[in-house]
This record gives C-alpha cells, sequence and structure tokens, in this order.
C-alpha cells in the first residue's frame, strides 16, 4: 500500500477531557486520567487524539475562554503531566492534536486586562474596541452566538468591546500585526512541546469588519442552526461582516508557513460560516492553507442519504486538492445515537452510522462515547453546566447531553469514572453500555468500531481514494471509493426495511466481509448486479 501521510484519512478521536478520566477523585476528568486511558484509546485503531481545550481559564465556557495560552489549568494537572501525554501517546503510535482557540481569550487574559484600561495603553488595540453610537447604543446590530447583543460596555475606556460568543470572551483585534504575532508565537511553544497538530476553533470568527458594518436580515425561511438553534436570534442575520472576512485567509497562510518548519504537523479549521462548505473548500486549496477543514454540515438534525449525498457531493465539486474531515458528533451537538439514531438500541443501526463515517473520503473526527453507541444524556435544569443551555432552555437545552462522562465500569462508583461526584451526571442508560459490558462481546458496538477500523488500514481505497456516489433507493447511500491500488464499491442501508438496488456497468468480484458489519449479498441478474442489503446492513465490494 502506497504511503499516505498519517492525517490523509486519518481517524481523529476527539477527548473531552473534563469527562474521559478522572484521576485525582475530584469529579473532573484530568490529563492523567487521559494518559492513564492511552491503552484503552489504542486498542480502537485510531490514528490520533484531539484534546479540547486544558488551558488556564476561568472555566465560564468550559476552556474554550482561555486566561494564559502557554499554562496549564490545575484542574486538569500539570505540564509535566501534558509532557507526559505527549510522550506515551507517542509510543503508542497515537499522535496528539490540542485545540487552539485563537479568536478570543477570556477577560482575565492579562491581555485583556490591560487593554480595557484605557485606549492609549501598549494593549489599546489588541481587541475589538468601538464607540458608542450618539444615543450610547452599541456600534452596530452585531449579536453573540449565545445570546444577545455581540457588545459589552467598558466604563474605564468609554468603549463597546466584542464578543462572538460570551461578554467574558472578547475578541482579539487580527487587523493588528502585533495580535498575530503574539497568537503564531503561542502556537510555536507547543509545537516545540512536540504536539502533532491544532484543531482550530471558530477560526471564521478571526477577522471583523474594520467599518463595522451592519449584518443584513436573513429571511425566515433561510434560517438554519448548524451549532445554534434556529429560534436564536443569531440565525436572523447573514453574519457577512463579523466573520469569515476575506483577510482570514492571509492569517491562515502565516499559521501555515509557521507549521511547515515543523514537518507532520497539522491544522484542522472548524468553520462555520453562511456557507461553510466553500469557506472549507476555500480554506483548504493548496499548500498554504490548511491541511484540513470541518463543519457543522453533518451534525445537524438532517440525516437522509439524500442528505449525506447532497453535502459530500457539493463538497467535492468544489474543494479540488483541499481535503476534508468529516464528523456526526462533537462535544457541541446532541449525541448521533439521539439525533439521528433516535435513540433506538438497534446496535446495528449504530454500528452502520460509525462505518458510514469512517467510508467517506477525507479524514475523521470521532467524539468519545461514539465507539459505545451513547445516547444523549438526559439532564435537568438544575443540573446544567452550560451557559449556552441555560439561556435558551427548554428550547435548546444546551451541550451538557453529550459532555457527560465515560461510562467505564457498570457496577463501578460512577462508572468508573471517578470516586467523586462527577461534574455533570452519568445516566444509567450509560452504565448499561460501559466499556466493561462491551470489550469482550465479540456484537458489541465497541468490538464492531475496533473491527471496521483495523480492517480500514488495509483498505487504501477507503483512506484516499476518490469518491463518487451512485443513484440508488431513497434509503439507500452508495458510491465508490477508486484508487489506483483499489477499486471498492460501498453501500449502507439507512433504514430498518430490508433493501435492493440493481447496478449496471459495473463489474463486482469480491463481496468483502471481514469489516465484520451484518453484511448484505451480490447475485447476479440478467440486468447487472443486484444488491441486497438487511436493515442497516452494509456492502462493501471489490471493483474488477
Amino acid at each position: 500500500m502506497g504511503q499516505v501521510s498519517w492525517w490523509k484519512g486519518g481517524v481523529i478521536y476527539q477527548v473531552y477531557p473534563r469527562s474521559l478520566m478522572d484521576s485525582n477523585d475530584d469529579g473532573i476528568g484530568d490529563l492523567r486520567g487521559i494518559i492513564n486511558k492511552l491503552e484503552y484509546i489504542a486498542s480502537l485503531n485510531v490514528d490520533a487524539i484531539w484534546i479540547s481545550p486544558f488551558f488556564k481559564s476561568p472555566m465560564k465556557d468550559f476552556g474554550y475562554d482561555i486566561s494564559d495560552y502557554l499554562a496549564i489549568d490545575p484542574m486538569f494537572g500539570s505540564m509535566e503531566d501534558f509532557d507526559e501525554l505527549i510522550a506515551k501517546a507517542h509510543e503508542r503510535d497515537i499522535k496528539v492534536v490540542i485545540d487552539q482557540v485563537l479568536s478570543h481569550t477570556s477577560d482575565q487574559h492579562a491581555w485583556f486586562e490591560e487593554s480595557k484600561q484605557s485606549q492609549d495603553n501598549p494593549k489599546a488595540d489588541w481587541y475589538v474596541w468601538a464607540d458608542p453610537q450618539q444615543d450610547g447604543t452599541p456600534p452596530n446590530n452585531w449579536l453573540a452566538i449565545f445570546g444577545g447583543c455581540a457588545w459589552e460596555w467598558e466604563p474605564r475606556r468609554k468603549q463597546y468591546y466584542l464578543h462572538n460568543f460570551l461578554k467574558s470572551q472578547p475578541d482579539l483585534n487580527f487587523h493588528n500585526p502585533e495580535v498575530r504575532q503574539a497568537i503564531l508565537a503561542n502556537v510555536e511553544f507547543w509545537l516545540k512541546k512536540g504536539v502533532d497538530g491544532f484543531r482550530l476553533d471558530a477560526i471564521t470568527f478571526c477577522y471583523h469588519d474594520e467599518q463595522l458594518r451592519d449584518n443584513p436580515a436573513k429571511p425566515e425561511d433561510k434560517r438554519q442552526g448548524r451549532g445554534f438553534s434556529e429560534d436564536n436570534p443569531y440565525a436572523y442575520q447573514y453574519h457577512y461582516y463579523n466573520n469569515t472576512r476575506p483577510q482570514t485567509v492571509g492569517f491562515i497562510e502565516e499559521l501555515r508557513a509557521l507549521i511547515n518548519k515543523y514537518p507532520g504537523s497539522v491544522t484542522l479549521g472548524e468553520v462555520s460560516s453562511e456557507d461553510s462548505l466553500a469557506t472549507m473548500a476555500e480554506y483548504t486549496q493548496g499548500d498554504e492553507r490548511l491541511h484540513m477543514a470541518y463543519s457543522f454540515e453533518l451534525l445537524t438534525d438532517d440525516f437522509s442519504a439524500a442528505y449525506i449525498r447532497q453535502t459530500v457531493e457539493e463538497l467535492e465539486a468544489s474543494i479540488g486538492d483541499g481535503w476534508p474531515c468529516w464528523a456526526i458528533g462533537n462535544h457541541d451537538v446532541e449525541r448521533v445515537a439521539t439525533r439521528w439514531a433516535k435513540g433506538s438500541d438497534n446496535k446495528d443501526f449504530i454500528k452502520m452510522l460509525n462505518a458510514l463515517l469512517f467510508s467517506l473520503r477525507g479524514s475523521v473526527c470521532s467524539y468519545q462515547g461514539e465507539e459505545l453507541g451513547l445516547t444523549e444524556a438526559p439532564i435537568e435544569f438544575d443540573q446544567l453546566q452550560d451557559p449556552f443551555g441555560i439561556t435558551f432552555w427548554p428550547q435548546f437545552k444546551g451541550r451538557d447531553g453529550c459532555r457527560t462522562p465515560m461510562p467505564w465500569s457498570k457496577q463501578a462508583t460512577q462508572g468508573g469514572f471517578s470516586q467523586g461526584k462527577p461534574w455533570l451526571p452519568i445516566p444509567q442508560a450509560h452504565l448499561n453500555k460501559a466499556v466493561d459490558t462491551q470489550v469482550d462481546d465479540a456484537n458489541s458496538v465497541l468490538s464492531a468500531y475496533k473491527r471496521f477500523l483495523a480492517w480500514r488500514k488495509q483498505q487504501i481505497a477507503l483512506i484516499d481514494g476518490e469518491i463518487k456516489f451512485i443513484d440508488a433507493p431513497e434509503s439507500v447511500l452508495a458510491f465508490t471509493r477508486t484508487h489506483n491500488e483499489q477499486q471498492l464499491l460501498v453501500a449502507f442501508n439507512l433504514s430498518a426495511s430490508s433493501q435492493s438496488l440493481t447496478l449496471t456497468g459495473i463489474n463486482l468480484s469480491e463481496l468483502l466481509t471481514s469489516h465484520g458489519l451484518l453484511s448484505g449479498e451480490l447475485s447476479e441478474t440478467q440486468d447487472g448486479v443486484e444488491i441486497s442489503l438487511p436493515a442497516y446492513g452494509s456492502v462493501f465490494s471489490q471493483l474488477k
């Protein structure tokens, strides 16, 4: 098999550190907890871990509000723990990707503490400040994703500052070259530590329109939720001026130039824009931009073969030599077993969803717990931690339901996650799916996940092949993956009833079954080759 860069077609396992494993029994997961579970992560046959933020933070947005980019928050451990984590992950051939939250800081960051004091201090222009309108109201109509106006008044300066998220997350001014230089220096600190790459949080939010033009209104029939619900006023605007500005590409190129000094290191951008697929394509063009990008397009409630095909085809039509990364779950959205499988306990459905994700062209982010088939945890209002959910309850219940601790042992205290009270509750439904209930069960979701990824490593077409979709019945997703060393036909039945399709002009040879999924069958007919798929079944076949 030809040599492919580790990240190209790689499977990246997202670790939400608060919830993977607690090593000191304070109820919150930590870096040592991750170290203690590296053997388990290696057993999944993934290529890398992406660790959500563990930097010093007041935790208003659970680490996505950074007060010191170069320090580990004591809640998660020490720099020595991180160094050990890198070393032990690399011993197991696991790459380490870390979050970088570049567009904004915490309001407790030293830069902001200085910037807010006056309009003429050395950091005065490091954040986005603006004068009020004549009547004292904010400079324009921009809204924050987490609710309300995107501007907050600062009496010391008699100005407003911009925050696209919480008011405790002021936006940096990327138009200032000193800011960009400081950000790149922080990134290089972690490269020198030996990290293998960065997941770039909210990368589309780095720049704002310097003229501070109002965002235009969006008609009701155009309002879509991508990382936020449609009843959020944020959905009522076209966000042309407060994010995805043309200058972002220039900064991405500066960042890539730095990354290229550390061969093997990669960048993965989180894209949220008015046309996320077009932005993914733009941000990954050529060797001067991001290695790969992902968006919220498969993190929505929309679930059908037609929707998945349309999303992937639309990106493929524009991405050229760029490279996508796909995810069907993460720490920001309802768990896929609830969102797409509607809480189904049908293990074949969950196995099929994971395999479908792993079979698309691109790299993959797989969120912790997806290998167990975890559903969204029910969280009562008085248990909520997420400020996003507290603001928009009950229509939007926030992100806590996908962030609950990993269940390791069905009978152990707190599922084996901690001896202390966990920061979020662990539901009984998750304990019933604990790792120790699945690890020795050959028919479990966990066993299927491991087996498929082990098998996938031997299929160059799934890792680096082109993708072309095939017309199929409504609930069947069918496509070919083509590489000069291997050609595969792939089909998934997304429905609870058996399906069949007849293919003409395609010569199938061997039906592959060692992937371990519920497999369909092939038979030759006068019209071509008939594929029979059981409910939630799959077919992988070599092409002649």
